[in-house]
């Protein structure tokens, strides 16, 4: 006999625990509905580039790959990039709602109001343009996620005479200031966690775009403004791509989950590294973070250092390509404490006094209240549950990691929980599946339920001083977990090249746990991912690929230079040039390239070098010059381009693509020179060959050369310059 389930929400959660049931057990076992509130599927991810309606920017770039966001059976385009906008994300989910049909989604559909009903099943209650109206269903499963509500802390004002928005409503500058009556000059970002970072990273390179961009600005005056950080202690920021080999000069690097996600590094079987943090996990965590960045992050400034007593607390983590150069810069200025009050445009700081005037606009990174997306079940189910809103990491006390409540035989639940990475969904979509289908489960099945801890965790977990970031972030020890309960076998890692502990990556993606009797389209796009994500592996371990990345991202910020000039010809004077050179960075621009309508320029940077060159023949003068440096992410090229002499803002021509070499293995003095690079350039008459060295210091460029030969009918000369933070 077919069961009706009612799914309220139609995210990723909601999508995948309706697949599930509908395409992963027989058929006609369920007929599902899914309810949302939206006007269209997708939850926080945006369909479309001009979709802003919702809780994520369009634009804003996903902090993991599309190698761990995916669900096994569906695979990303080719053209996506690795790390895909979010825009892309609600595409992927549009796409996989269409590939695996069945349900009935009723969209702009609000549910209002549940009852449990004395035979178990649900009276669900929505409202919509349609009106009000009830249905019966004999499952329930909750997949509204965890961003219930944006938090307003309680000493800001409703209304203010600066303008106040929470983070996942920010979309640009002209937005942010727009109505604010403040002549103010300082931005507030308010909170300190991954969010925080994010968006003081975000604001900081749309000021710096504005500043430097070519023509009219955006906004009045870009260069007055700076960000206020508030924070009450660092956190270890990240950028979107690390390496394996943290430790070599000339490091590969792969998108920033695939070194993380490399099962190889931990002893198996796998034990939950979250939830609890004591201080000896917490000073491995810490250690192997400052591995990972080569730096406790006070070279950057000692107000995101982490050291002396730091490195006994949990660890907190975030992700920004350019927050922490950005802080180095002055642009970002870091404060640490809790908001005390904002009166006008000065807010005051506790536990210092300190005071913040002259505040032009306040942006709160101050996370979001899970609770209303549970609103809608009656006070007993709340009750069994252990609703508890003064925990919002752990609102709820529910069973094997999250997925229903013993008492509750016909309620279920799919990704409410902080960090709820795909596979991990999938995941949960399956035990639920299993736990409505057997009725005589297997014997692994039922051991796993009868062994399970989880409700108990929770009720630790919510009086814990040393809980954790995530307290369900173990991505790993979950799908360990589930797979074990679901007695499913993950796939054979694909082979890469051994790194510093012998082992090769063992990479988990959800591709590699793939549903027991899956079709051969299933198996098929499953397949796809886990080629994908072995093409990247060794694209990042045996060639350059994504070097060209981990060099632009690393360059932004003021470099020291010193360069030689040793000319051959005596009408061309020998000397020396000391001063500085800076990377402003700035939207991608047109200048000087053929771009298609809708084509995602990225972002380049300015080049302005400034200094004093002294000749040979003692004379002394003042010499500057311009570049535009871009990166293309479709060929993953790095490219030097000639800045107008009209106007030295906008880039004129080409000047040379950088063209990475795969150092030897095998030859340590050459991965010792670090990363090495060849361009060359015919100007007119004049033959320019290049040469660049960049050496790394984990993630960050330590320092950097670059080398000319230059040679025509009337130049032979060589120039050797040297590049240090």
């Amino acid at each position: 006999m077919t069961k009706t389930v009612c799914i309220i929400g139609a995210g990723p959660s909601g999508l995948v625990a309706a697949k599930t049931l509908l395409h992963d057990v027989a058929p006609a076992t369920f007929k599902v509905t899914v309810y949302d509130a939206q006007p269209r599927i997708g939850g926080l991810w945006p369909l479309d580039k001009d979709d802003a309606a919702g809780l994520l920017h369009p634009g804003m770039v996903a902090n993991q790959s599309k190698h761990t966001v995916q669900f096994s059976d569906l695979a990303w385009d080719d053209n996506v990039p690795q790390m895909p906008k979010a825009w892309q994300v609600g595409q992927y989910l549009k796409r996989y709602s269409e590939t695996y049909g069945g349900a009935d989604v009723r969209l702009g559909h609000k549910v209002v109001r549940t009852e449990l009903q004395n035979d178990g099943v649900w009276k669900v209650e929505t409202e919509s343009n349609e009106g009000s109206q009830s249905h019966v269903f004999d499952y329930l499963l909750v997949t509204t996620g965890f961003f219930g509500k944006p938090v307003w802390p309680e000493y800001l004002p409703k209304e203010s005479e600066i303008p106040i928005v929470h983070s996942s409503k920010y979309r640009d500058l002209n937005g942010l200031l727009a109505g604010g009556s403040s002549k103010g000059h300082k931005i507030l970002v308010v909170g300190g966690q991954m969010s925080g970072i994010e968006i003081a990273g975000t604001i900081a390179s749309h000021l710096s775009s504005a500043a430097h961009c070519p023509g009219e600005k955006p906004i009045e005056n870009p260069g007055k403004y700076s960000i206020q950080h508030v924070a009450q202690r660092p956190s270890w920021v990240f950028p979107l791509f690390t390496s394996a080999k943290p430790e070599a000069a000339a490091p590969p690097f792969l998108p920033c989950d695939l070194p993380s996600y490399n099962l190889a590094n931990r002893p198996h079987p796998l034990m939950n590294s979250s939830g609890h943090i004591s201080e000896e996990s917490a000073k491995v965590f810490n250690s192997v973070f400052q591995s990972v960045l080569g730096t406790d992050q006070g070279d950057f400034s000692p107000d995101i250092k982490i050291s002396d007593a730091l490195i006994e607390q949990q660890p907190f983590l975030a992700m920004s390509n350019h927050y922490a150069e950005f802080v180095r810069s002055g642009i970002i200025s870091v404060k640490h404490g809790k908001i005390l009050s904002l009166v006008g445009n000065t807010a005051e700081i506790s536990p210092t006094g300190e005071k913040i005037e002259d505040i032009a606009a306040v942006v709160l990174a101050t996370g979001f209240d899970p609770c209303p997306s549970l609103a809608f079940l009656p006070p007993e189910v709340l009750e069994t549950i252990s609703y508890a809103p003064s925990h919002p990491s752990l609102p709820a006390a529910l069973a094997f990691h999250g997925t229903h409540h013993p008492s509750l035989s016909t309620l279920g639940f799919v990704g409410f929980y902080r960090s709820p990475y795909w596979g991990v969904m999938e995941m949960q979509a399956r035990f639920i599946a299993r736990l409505w289908v057997a009725a005589n489960p297997s014997k692994v099945f039922k051991e796993a339920l009868d062994r399970d801890s989880s409700i108990q965790n929770v009720f630790n977990l919510r009086v814990d001083p040393r809980l954790s970031q995530f307290p369900m972030g173990d991505y790993a020890f979950l799908m360990q977990e589930f797979s074990k309960a679901l007695d499913m076998d993950i796939s054979t890692p694909r082979e890469t090249p051994s790194l510093a502990n012998g082992k090769s990556m063992d990479i988990l993606t959800p591709a590699r746990y793939v549903s027991k009797g899956a079709s051969k389209s299933q198996l098929t796009e499953a397949e796809k991912n886990l080629t994908s994500t072995h093409e990247t592996a060794l694209g990042g371990l045996t060639k350059a690929r994504f070097v060209a990345y981990a060099v632009f991202r690393s360059l932004l910020g003021e470099w020291k230079l010193e360069r030689d000039l040793v000319s051959r010809l005596p009408s061309h004077p020998s000397g020396r040039f000391v001063g500085t050179a800076k990377f402003l960075l700035r939207q991608g621009t047109t200048d000087g390239r053929s771009v298609s309508h809708g084509d995602d320029l990225g972002m380049e940077y300015l080049y302005i070098e400034d200094g004093d060159f002294t000749a040979s023949n003692g004379m002394k003068f003042r010499a500057t010059r311009r570049y535009v440096w871009r990166y293309d992410e479709a060929r993953d090229v790095l490219s030097v381009w000639f800045a107008k002499t009209d106007d030295n803002m906008r880039a004129d021509y080409l000047f040379h693509d950088i063209d990475f070499i795969v150092p030897n293995a095998e030859d340590k003095a050459v991965q010792n020179k670090g990363w090495q690079a060849k361009a060359s350039h015919l100007c007119i008459e004049d033959l320019y060959n290049v040469q660049y060295g960049f050496k790394f210091q984990a993630v960050n460029l330590k320092e950097w050369t670059i080398g000319y030969t230059v040679n025509g009918p009337k130049k032979d000369y060589t120039i050797s310059g040297v590049y240090r933070r």
